[in-house]
């Protein structure tokens, strides 16, 4: 009785929960911590929405089940905003299905399609839930690159990818792509889709995108999406959300598209583990997507100027970080000096002397170590504050003291 569950034994500890265990006590001390740790936007939704689902929830009949797959008019407007966005048609019976956000469809997706022992290749950094949602499952977990920056980064990626089904046994059953990417920020062009489709196809892989930031882009160039590809559905599906886009995070709604036979075995095991998200939730879910979209620019610009004043003030600060081109993110490579510290105990220290809160790189996976990642969820005021206390941190810190007291703890 005292010897770990089976699955539970195949997840390491949750990395992010020292930062926030040490996040909670420095609140309960009463420090001002300015946290950039989570992707957790803090703008409310867009008016209209939050007045949809007021209106709908007065609706005495509105509190009844729901459905796993989702209400037709949600299905439909999802069809309708790829129609208009990338100019891809969708059957929204049986090419779309609604989810309680994309992390839980990813899950339920992969307890759908996934065997003990089959081989999924998933990007190292990647969001968690791209490895460990198959890994739940029983899946083994090959890690690949997780961007490819440029023309020279694709071929890379390819060259990964080929040699990844070469010597893989078994054959792999299913790459995950993210782009743009959490938490790297890098995004790929329609080229980019076009080889790594005509690649799985060719191999029998199937292919499962994540787009949850394509609508979080700086560079006036929309992310496409693989679902343009020619051929793309034969094997493809892609997960979105509304919750960064109408800053809806805690309405959990997401969405699975593409490829029938998939969206099939995501439908029947969800029908089986929930009844879909709360109706009026839902109805006003659809009202974010077919109503007005000058919230999705003004949301673009409000992360615009933030990553702006969060670079250029790291860069005056003597810390180099990209500029991203997309998402809420910034991946900030640690700074020389303190690279040995690893990026958890950077994180640490960052935290405890300069009340600043960052994601520990390592959480993304082993490859992300050398990283943090800052999320533009503060406002433009008290990302100049971070800045000046990371200035002070970065002009004070003994780097060989850090590492010494790093090594005690």
């Amino acid at each position: 009785m005292d010897s770990e569950f089976h699955r539970i034994k195949r997840l390491p500890p949750y990395v992010f929960a020292e930062v926030n265990a040490l996040k909670a006590r420095a609140r309960g001390e009463g420090r001002d911590i300015i946290d950039f740790g989570m992707g957790n936007p803090d703008q409310p939704p867009p008016a209209h929405v939050v007045d949809k689902l007021a209106e709908t929830i007065r609706n005495p009949r509105a509190h009844r089940y729901s459905t796993s797959r989702g209400i037709p008019g949600l299905r439909k407007a999802l069809a309708a905003y790829y129609a208009r966005r990338w100019t891809v048609e969708l059957d929204p019976e049986r090419e779309v299905i609604v989810t309680l956000g994309s992390k839980e469809g990813l899950a339920n997706l992969a307890q759908a399609i996934t065997s003990p022992g089959d081989i999924v290749l998933a990007p190292n950094p990647s969001y968690p839930i791209h490895a460990f949602g198959f890994i739940i499952a029983g899946a083994a977990i090959r890690s690949m690159p997780p961007a490819p920056a440029g023309a020279a980064g694709a071929e890379e990626f390819l060259r990964q990818l080929d040699r990844a089904v070469r010597h893989s046994v078994p054959k792999p059953l299913a790459l995950i792509v993210n782009f743009p990417s959490n938490p790297t920020a890098e995004t790929v062009g329609l080229d980019f889709y076009e080889e790594v489709v005509a690649f799985c196809r060719r191999h029998g892989l199937y292919v499962i995108s994540d787009v949850a930031y394509a609508e979080v882009y700086f560079d006036g160039v929309p992310p496409p999406s693989i679902l343009q590809v020619k051929g793309a559905k034969e094997i493809a599906v892609e997960f979105s959300s509304l919750s960064k886009t109408y800053s809806m995070p805690g309405w959990r709604v997401g969405f699975c598209a593409g490829n029938p036979r998939l969206i099939e075995a995501l439908a029947r095991v969800k029908s089986y583990v929930d009844y879909g998200a709360f109706t009026p939730i839902q109805v006003a879910a659809t009202a974010a997507l077919n109503g007005p979209q000058d919230c999705v620019e003004e949301m673009r610009q409000r992360y615009r100027r933030r990553r702006d004043v969060l670079i250029e003030g790291l860069a005056a600060a003597g810390w180099e970080v990209p500029s991203p081109p997309a998402t809420m993110f910034a991946w900030a490579p640690l700074p020389p000096d303190l690279a040995p510290l690893g990026s958890l105990e950077f994180s640490k220290l960052l935290l405890s002397e300069a009340e600043v809160a960052v994601a520990p790189g390592v959480g993304f996976g082993e490859y992300g170590d050398g990283f943090v990642r800052f999320g533009l969820v503060e406002n433009e005021q008290r990302i100049r504050q971070a800045v000046r206390n990371v200035r002070t941190f970065l002009r004070s810190v003994d780097p060989a003291a850090a590492a010494a007291r790093s090594l005690a703890s």
